[in-house]
């Protein structure tokens, strides 16, 4: 996937596309529709009640823009919130676009990598099916710098460096005390591709047979001999996160950067995963397949 590799094809240039909100906005957004049906009121009688613009309501409400504070308040007053859930959803707002870590990095990163990155922190699990390289929060730091220089071959060291060095703090999220839970699957051509030369794929992997014994972390192999399958037309992220918050489907193409999050969407990949997971290898022989590779190198 060139995007999660690091590189979208815009990366020297600004996005066009809208990035996606971050988990907090949809969840705030979710809880004020909530709170609105609940109270029986139609986006029009919210409007004529507070003097909040009916597009600016809607826009609210599907976590395209984040309310101004005074508008938050108005709509709380509206639907009667008081004590402690009035001070969660103020909370919520003021954390909306919260972004950690990544802040040092905007400059350098395309919107839609930093946006991925952003959804990714707060996920419970990433389903990563990958067609042509190793998954990203699986790479060894040599095989990143590879791929990123393979791929963008006009990046100047710095960017290069700055996307390496990304890559290598997305996988802190693998070292948390409660770390993200990966299940990675990738087509055996990803596996047989040198990247960056025989050293650099042997220490891969090896790493990927270290990390596919962690109980957190499930590695499958779909091999040549399965012959085709769902996962051919392109790879895909699936996050998925706590509580009530809804799936992402990340997908990158050549076209451009696609975040899915319709209902349809979501049931469809999720039905593709499963069917990825059960024609690849087992984890085991799965293991048994990188062990046999590593010795090709």
């Amino acid at each position: 996937m060139r995007e999660k590799q690091g590189m979208s094809e815009n990366a020297a240039g600004p996005s066009i596309r809208r990035q996606p909100p971050t988990v907090r906005l949809r969840r705030l957004a979710a809880e004020l529709r909530q709170l609105r049906q609940a109270a029986g009121l139609s986006q029009e009688d919210v409007a004529e009640k507070t003097n909040v613009n009916i597009v600016t309501l809607y826009r609210i409400e599907t976590a395209k823009t984040k309310p101004q504070l005074r508008t938050l308040i108005a709509l709380l007053d509206a639907y009667g919130v008081t004590g402690s859930s009035r001070t969660d959803l103020m909370a919520l707002q003021k954390e909306a676009k919260q972004r950690g870590w990544l802040q040092s990095f905007d400059a350098d990163l395309p919107d839609q990598y930093t946006a991925l990155i952003s959804l990714e922190a707060e996920a419970q699990q990433a389903i990563n099916y990958e067609s042509l390289f190793i998954p990203g929060l699986l790479q060894t730091e040599d095989y990143a710098r590879a791929v990123i220089r393979g791929v963008l071959p006009t990046a100047t060291d710095t960017e290069v460096e700055s996307f390496v060095t990304a890559r290598m703090q997305r996988q802190a999220l693998l070292e948390n005390e409660a770390p993200l839970r990966l299940w990675a699957i990738m087509d055996q051509a990803a596996l047989c591709r040198t990247v960056g030369g025989d050293t650099v794929m042997r220490a891969q992997l090896a790493h990927l047979i270290q990390q596919a014994q962690r109980p957190h972390i499930t590695i499958q192999v779909i091999p040549f001999s399965a012959g085709a399958h769902p996962g051919m037309p392109g790879s895909f992220i699936l996050l998925k996160f706590p509580a009530d918050d809804p799936d992402v489907i990340y997908i990158d193409s050549m076209a451009g950067d696609l975040f899915l999050e319709k209902e349809t969407d979501i049931q469809r990949y999720n039905d593709i995963c499963e069917h990825l997971r059960a024609i690849a290898l087992s984890p085991n022989d799965t293991a048994a397949l990188l062990t046999s590779l590593r010795g090709d190198h």
